[in-house]
């Protein structure tokens, strides 16, 4: 256990267990909305009541961090373009802030390990400038690497204490594909040629060389694979720490997280492993297509929402699928009931649902459109 973390209690099935049962209430058949009807029983029992609420203050938390990997020819673009994108971020012109504007969401911006100064009011947890070339050097050192757990937790408590009901976290630095398919492939025992993407765009004889690079990483790491902290020293670097903490303390703090791509899920990897059971608390916002990625989500048992050849980074995949999340919410909470729009119902089939986990009262709640609240129900903070 580290820095206070370690299993973690799931969504409350109790809660699920109600939702369910509203749902087959609403002016609809039985599983007409399909996934969407999933997707609004999660965030009930993550928020602990049925009806859940719609999102009041969803929050990204872009990581920012650099890799002395980069410096070897594993991406196409040069490590300077972290700081500029950085910069791009804090002034509204990045991706992760137009479809964030779109989704109902504001944008933080966290420097953890870029190469260089960046404004003051995004350093506060900085750990270093940059962290190692893992195919030659560890990332971190010991005190680095729990610093940048530390800071991770305490974003995540600094958010979740002002108000954030939904965290989504990105990732913003050159190079930070390769260590994320370092993780990956070590985590999952998976050859590097079978986990290896083109991450920003490098051609053939990039992907060569960072296979190359992968190859060796993976040879410092396995020692590791076993002890999460030490796996984030050796072979990640500052911002996947961050990350990992991050992710393993919005768990802890019974918050739910839409996971982004690759470099995030290889990150959620790490923190399922300080947390154990965090992943219910998470959402597969898409599916990247780095091959790692696949690999990561199967491992973590998550099912992508939208598969869109997406590659970005930045928070810019989750951000797409929240205004899916945010329909999934509103058609439990603000549909009608057949009882209160005096709609027939259907005859009841042998199997319909039931489920003896739920309260004797969630019938009643179904049936009147009420609301059934967890006694471990998180405490609003958004008001």
């Amino acid at each position: 256990m580290t820095h206070g973390l370690g299993p973690v209690t799931p969504p409350d099935a109790q809660i699920r267990a109600a939702a369910q049962q509203r749902q087959a209430q609403l002016t609809k058949p039985g599983g007409a909305l399909g996934r969407l009807e999933d997707l609004g029983n999660w965030v009930a029992a993550c928020q602990g009541v049925c009806p859940p609420k719609q999102f009041e203050r969803a929050r990204v938390v872009v990581f920012a961090g650099d890799h002395g990997i980069a410096k070897h020819g594993v991406s196409a673009y040069p490590s300077e373009v972290t700081a500029q994108m950085v910069a791009n971020f804090l002034g509204g012109g990045a991706a992760v802030n137009a479809l964030a504007a779109v989704a109902g969401a504001t944008v933080r911006v966290a420097d953890i390990s870029v190469d260089t100064d960046t404004d003051p009011q995004i350093g506060k947890h900085k750990v270093r400038r940059s962290s190692g070339a893992i195919d030659r050097e560890d990332a971190l050192s010991t005190e680095e690497v729990e610093a940048a757990l530390a800071a991770g937790i305490a974003i995540a408590d600094e958010e979740i204490d002002a108000g954030a009901d939904l965290l989504i976290v990105g990732d913003m630095g050159i190079g930070n594909t390769t260590p994320a398919t370092v993780l990956i492939a070590t985590l999952t025992d998976t050859e590097p040629v079978a986990a290896v993407g083109r991450g920003t765009g490098v051609d053939d004889e990039g992907w060569a060389r960072k296979v190359a690079a992968i190859r060796d990483a993976m040879r410092r790491a396995r020692p590791a694979a076993k002890d999460p902290v030490e796996l984030l020293r050796v072979a990640a670097g500052a911002d996947f720490a961050a990350m990992a903490g991050f992710l393993a303390q919005a768990a802890a703090r019974r918050t739910p997280v839409i996971l982004d791509g690759v470099v995030v899920t290889a990150a959620a990897l790490v923190a399922e492993d300080l947390a154990a059971g965090a992943s219910a608390w998470w959402l597969a916002g898409h599916l990247s297509t780095e091959p790692a990625h696949t690999l990561a989500l199967t491992r973590l048992r998550l099912e992508p929402l939208l598969k869109l050849n997406m590659r970005l980074g930045e928070g810019s995949g989750a951000l797409t699928a929240l205004p899916i999340l945010r329909t999934a919410v509103a058609a439990l909470a603000e549909m009608a009931t057949f009882g209160e729009a005096g709609v027939s119902t259907a005859e009841p089939e042998a199997d319909a649902v039931t489920d003896t986990a739920a309260d004797s009262n969630a019938d009643a709640v179904a049936n009147a459109g009420g609301t059934v609240e967890s006694s471990t129900a998180k405490p609003d903070l958004t008001k």
